[in-house]
């Protein structure tokens, strides 16, 4: 599993609100990178990484809750679509794989992920984010379930359930906050070691 990534000839797809928050909202996402924070009502300086950002549907939802996003895809053409619906001033686009990143130890006080897990799901790519999230910093990570049917998204044979996601997670040195199963969907969110 991993390493196919999303056609980004169908980017457009990627805008449907109704379609996106049916299977996560912007406010689970943006409620666990920013559930530790006192005070959620500025950026709090936070800098966080959208891991498979693609067209920018959800980043967009946590630009206006932390002071920098990296949007990180592997695809140029998902960020030529997003430079072309436009870009807030504090995303940065950063092309790149996740098991490669081009940031330093501890850069980012959190990292999360939609639908994309399945993509880049490998031990490379979480001891990078066990890397460049500082320690006790927040990885939230929404994708398709293996529980599921797949009929949305992804085959059921590219999918990973919870648990997967939890042990590789814990095997990198992550500590589990919370896990769950849902509709088609999982939610998984872990602490930086």
């Amino acid at each position: 599993m991993g390493f196919h990534t999303f056609d980004a000839e169908q980017a457009e797809r990627l805008e449907r609100p109704a379609v996106r928050y049916r299977w996560v909202s912007a406010e689970e996402v943006v409620g666990a990178l920013t559930a530790d924070r006192t005070d959620r009502t500025d950026r709090g300086g936070a800098t966080v990484a959208d891991l498979g950002s693609g067209t920018g549907f959800y980043t967009d939802a946590v630009a206006s809750h932390v002071e920098t996003v990296y949007g990180v895809d592997v695809q140029a053409e998902m960020h030529a679509f997003y430079r072309e619906k436009g870009v807030p001033e504090n995303v940065a686009l950063v092309e790149s794989d996740v098991a490669t990143l081009p940031f330093e130890d501890g850069e980012l006080d959190a990292a999360f992920s939609t639908m994309t897990y399945h993509e880049f799901a490998s031990d490379a790519a979480l001891a990078e984010l066990a890397r460049v999230i500082r320690s006790d910093g927040r990885l939230a990570l929404f994708d398709w379930s293996a529980a599921g049917d797949g009929e949305h998204g992804p085959s059921a044979d590219e999918r990973f359930a919870a648990s997967d996601a939890v042990a590789a997670l814990e095997a990198a040195g992550f500590e589990m906050v919370s896990a769950s199963e849902r509709t088609e969907t999982f939610a998984v969110i872990a602490r930086a070691p």
